[in-house]
């Protein structure tokens, strides 16, 4: 495990550009009424991140088998007064991201007229491996701004999980003040509301085989080469 006060991705956590073609930041509640309208479908692959409508990325197997295991170990160890929740929206202030895991308190019966927001959330989780650039810089300035005291990327790519914590929104660049990251055969702690309610190793988050994220990509580019001679 190390540990550092300094959040890694700082040097890429500046706000997206502006496009030079003329486009539209939303907000939430325009989005939602795009929804209701129809102009985006509820299941539409994308997420509204910053005021902007991002695609999300697609999910290979070592994705959702990861998603899995999350799920499944948080279950085992929540009290009760909570629940496990996955790639469902949470409403914060400029965005409406769709994380891979959260821990939200209550139970679904609370949350019929809205979403999930930002003090509504123990923990957040990203599954990543495509997607790890924007879940160590986009999405963590979006946790960081909302205030979530805990934030989680199971990082597939380089075989660990890095956790986040003590969310500061300084300047145009919210971050967590603490980082950790933990390898396989290590142990992380669960925390709601500052209290310890159990913990989990890397491993049981993890794929157990080999065949990784960046072999998965590998594996079907020499699929397509080879069909495509």
């Amino acid at each position: 495990m190390s540990v550092s006060t300094q959040s890694r991705g700082k040097n890429f956590e500046q706000p997206l550009a502006v496009p030079t073609e003329p486009v539209w930041r939303f907000k939430v509640e325009q989005y939602h009424q795009m929804i209701r309208w129809g102009i985006l479908g509820e299941d539409d692959p994308v997420e509204l991140l910053e005021g902007w409508i991002i695609p999300k990325m697609p999910k290979n197997p070592p994705h959702r088998a990861s998603t899995k295991l999350t799920r499944n170990a948080l279950e085992a160890i929540i009290p009760n007064g909570w629940y496990v929740d996955a790639q469902e929206p949470i409403t914060l202030d400029n965005s409406e991201p769709e994380p891979d895991i959260v821990i939200v308190k209550g139970d679904t019966r609370d949350y019929l007229d809205r979403h999930p927001g930002a003090s509504d959330l123990a923990l957040v989780v990203e599954i990543a491996d495509s997607t790890l650039e924007r879940d160590r810089t986009l999405k963590k300035r979006i946790y960081a701004r909302a205030g979530i005291s805990v934030y989680w990327i199971v990082n597939l790519i380089d075989k660990q999980l890095e956790v986040y914590t003590q969310p500061i929104d300084i300047y145009t660049t919210p971050t967590y003040q603490q980082f950790q990251d933990y390898k396989l055969s290590e142990q992380v702690s669960v925390f709601i509301d500052d209290s310890p309610i159990g913990s989990l190793t890397v491993q049981e988050v993890q794929q157990k085989h080999e065949f990784s994220a960046l072999n998965l990509v590998k594996h079907y580019s020499c699929s397509y080469n080879e069909i495509s001679q």
